[in-house]
């Protein structure tokens, strides 16, 4: 079977979406609306969580939000002025349905409702931690370590004991906490993860993305600041910085392919942002030709920006369907080959004889570089030249990105000849890291880049406690096989 699109495997998981909605009529329904516009942050699952005074009510479901959030008896289910929802790839944890959240625990002092994107990079070890204490946990997402954390803290106070909970994990997070006592928002203090707040006259919206907002008609405010939590509840709006301060270091994929265009991220324009990239891409590695072609959808703005540097013509030569199904039965081993083509294929009369630039945001195993450059080739191009809007995907992400191990990044593997070679393309080429960032207006500092930057770099901004203790293992492991 193939999936919603067949190149998509190619690409690095969008972590995950959170959208959070406190006083409001039938909040569930936002939320439901919210998670609609964030689903490309997430399709494998999706969960709501609502509270109404006289308890919490949850829903949740493995695939779209359309489909398990767009019947009436559902949103009826989940009544309530509050409510949060979490739209999930598996990064952390298998895609079963007790992995999917919102989690939900009844702790001492209440219900407590938790929505997560993000991983922590400490999770294994705190797991164990709280294992030996005779915690029992119900799922294997790292969520549930909040969980967890929360209900055994020492502390009196809920806040207290959040706070105290946050300040034993790793890695990076955004939050969003849906207790009797109101609707909680947290960033992690480096901020990779994003959160934006809105509102709609009083009502106020937590979402991991300004568009959540603009579908639900309610007007940007502000970002949920790196290491600030929001406390939303009858008495008002609190903010609070309980952690030490740190250097903000935001992902920069958000900029290069996670989130929508139509968003804005760090106070840009995604779209603008990417049309930045594709000029700056042009200028450092410019080739003739005579068009420039994206790969659909997420190569398009870096093709325009490209194309209006380098003044060659862009042109749709890879067109994409809009109605292929979630899955497709393929008898046989050349019907699943053709399966591609149900979602993407050449606009050949264009392509015939023209020497063209495929504009793509990223190459993580090569697999979708290879498939669209043979396409390009079975088309009659006479030129395929390629360019990638991202420098080489080196390095797994620890934080909340569903990244395949190194050994199965290409770029990790290959230096750029090998590369080009191996998909079959007459050049390639990747923007520069000092590229990428002047594209978005900064000038990269060695020392402690403004952004985190890991999966090029390797320059992790935290550390990987779990990712340590595995290597250390795994090294006695085979010391004691060789003794």
């Amino acid at each position: 079977m193939i999936t919603t699109n067949p190149f998509d495997d190619d690409k690095l998981r969008e972590e995950c979406g959170v959208f959070g909605v406190w006083n409001a009529d039938n909040a569930a329904s936002f939320v439901a609306l919210g998670l609609h516009a964030l689903q490309h942050r997430g399709q494998e699952a999706a969960g709501i969580s609502s509270f109404d005074q006289s308890g919490f009510h949850s829903h949740r479901a493995q695939g779209h939000v359309a489909g398990n959030f767009d019947r009436d008896e559902v949103i009826r289910a989940l009544p309530g002025r509050t409510a949060l929802g979490h739209v999930r790839y598996s990064t952390t944890g298998s895609s079963a349905l007790r992995n999917v959240q919102p989690l939900f625990a009844e702790l001492a002092d209440g219900g407590f409702a938790v929505a997560h994107n993000g991983n922590f990079s400490n999770a294994m070890k705190l797991r164990r931690t709280l294992n030996r204490r005779g915690s029992i946990f119900q799922s294997t997402s790292d969520t549930e370590v909040i969980i967890h954390l929360v209900a055994t803290s020492a502390h009196t106070a809920l806040l207290d004991r959040i706070v105290d909970a946050l300040g034993q994990v790793e890695g990076a997070y955004s939050l969003l906490m849906l207790t009797e006592q109101g609707l909680v928002a947290c960033r992690d203090p480096l901020g990779i993860r994003p959160l934006v707040m809105g509102r709609i006259g009083d009502t106020v919206i937590f979402a991991s993305e300004t568009v959540a907002l603009d579908v639900i008609g309610a007007r940007y405010e502000r970002e949920v600041g790196p290491g600030e939590m929001i406390v939303v509840n009858n008495e008002g709006l609190r903010s609070f910085r309980p952690f030490a301060a740190a250097s903000p270091r935001p992902c920069i994929f958000e900029h290069v392919y996670f989130s929508r265009p139509d968003s804005v991220v760090d106070g840009t324009s995604v779209y603008e942002s990417r049309k930045g990239i594709g000029a700056e891409l042009a200028r450092e590695a410019g080739i003739d030709a005579d068009i420039v072609v994206p790969v659909p959808d997420s190569g398009v703005p870096a093709a325009i920006g490209y194309a209006q540097e380098s003044g060659i013509p862009f042109e749709l030569g890879i067109i994409r369907s809009h109605y292929v199904g979630r899955t497709f039965i393929q008898p046989s081993q050349e019907v699943r080959h053709l399966g591609v083509k149900l979602k993407h294929n050449a606009n050949s009369a264009l392509i015939k004889g023209k020497r063209i630039i495929l504009i793509d945001d990223s190459i993580v195993r090569g697999t979708t570089s290879v498939k669209i450059v043979q396409m390009m080739r079975d088309a009659g191009a006479r030129e395929v030249h390629m360019r990638i809007a991202s420098p080489p995907t080196r390095h797994s992400c620890f934080y909340g990105v569903d990244t395949p191990e190194r050994a199965k990044l290409l770029a990790a593997q290959m230096d750029v000849e090998a590369m080009a070679k191996y998909i079959n393309a007459d050049s390639l080429a990747f923007i520069s890291i000092e590229g990428l960032y002047r594209a978005l207006g900064d000038q990269r500092s060695p020392d402690r880049p403004q952004r985190c930057d890991a999966c090029f770099t390797g320059d992790y901004p935290t550390r990987l406690t779990d990712l340590t203790e595995k290597k250390a293992e795994e090294a006695g492991l085979k010391l004691a096989a060789v003794g």
